[in-house]
Parts: C-alpha cells; structure tokens; sequence
C-alpha cells in the first residue's frame, strides 16, 4: 500500500469519525434543547398558574377590602348624622321658644310636688327661672343648675336630689326611640 493510500484511508476513516461525532452532538443537542424547551414550559405553566392564583387572590382581597371601606364610610356618614340629628335636638329641646315649654315645665313641677320631700329646694335652668319663679311652685328657689331645661329638687344638706331637668328626659326618648330615628333617616337597610 502506498503512502498516498494509507493517507487517504485515514482521512476518510476521520471524515467518518468526524461526521459520526457530530451526528451524535447534534443529537444530543437536539435532546438538551428539547428537554430545556419542556423545563422552560413547564417552569412558564407554573409561573402562569401561581401567578393566576395570586391575581385572583389579590381581586378578591382588593373586593373585600374596598367592600369594608365603603361599609366603614357608611357607618361613619351615619353616625354623623345621627350625631347632627341629636344635636339638632337638644338645640330645640335647650330653646326658650320650644313649643309647650310652659306646659311641660308646670308638668314637671305637678310631678315633684308628688315626688318632693318637706323643705326641699327647687334649683332651676337659668333658662327656665324666670317661668319657675312666676309659676308659684310652693318650693324655696335655690341656684341655677346647668341643663338644657327644668330643675331639680334637692334637700338643704344635698343629700337627696331629683332631676326634672329636661336633659335626662330627652336622653332617655333618644334612647327608646333611636331606632326610629334611624329607620326614617336611612331606611330599613
């Protein structure tokens, strides 16, 4: 054999061997990209689901939570109105020109002289003095209490008093009646 054949031979036999090693590298090349196409999908999958999960997860809280908000705005724009509507009240009830004042206040002193102990002192509503005083109430009258109308009655050492001030009256027509109030203010809801 000559030189020039055994040269040949082995080029070609390195050609074969070149052309199978790089039959087989791009085989498993094709593999390794095809297996890392499958992980970036499956990771991509994954990443789609968690993230669908988060977003309806955050909908959701964001729903709730404006849904309290806007629960909480409620209640407070109620209480405010409720708060207004017992302010307007007590300014009508504290009003020298509320309607049956007089009537009210005769009221009153025909219930303490029910009520009343011998000698006890009657301590007016600076507002409501003067028609007290003028009302002949069979009662001594003391200093003026702090109210929004009336008086009260209290022996000489102090030890007993009772309240005919307007005050703990409408206090206790608020209270008994505050559900009314809200039902005609804001409805049944």
């Amino acid at each position: 054999m000559s030189l020039d054949a055994l040269a040949s031979e082995i080029a070609t036999a390195a050609k074969k061997e070149a052309k199978a090693i790089t039959s087989a590298a791009d085989t498993e090349a094709k593999s390794i990209l095809d297996d890392a196409k499958a992980v970036a999908a499956a990771l991509h999958d994954d990443a789609v689901a968690r993230a669908e999960r988060e977003c309806t997860q955050i909908e959701t809280e964001s729903v709730a939570s404006t849904r309290q908000a806007n629960q909480n705005a409620q209640l407070v724009a109620k209480r405010e109105e409720l708060d207004a509507t017992w302010a307007a009240a007590k300014e009508e009830v504290a009003s020298a020109k509320l309607a049956g004042r007089s009537g009210l206040l005769k009221h009153l002193v025909s219930e303490a002289k029910k009520d009343a102990e011998k000698n006890m002192v009657l301590c007016p509503v600076a507002l409501d003095r003067a028609a007290l005083e003028k009302a002949g109430t069979g009662f001594d009258i003391g200093d003026d209490v702090s109210g929004l109308g009336g008086f009260v009655l209290q022996t000489s050492d102090g030890s007993v008093v009772l309240d005919y001030r307007f005050d703990g009256r409408l206090e206790d027509a608020w209270s008994s009646s505050l559900s009314s109030v809200s039902t005609t203010l804001f409805g049944d809801a």
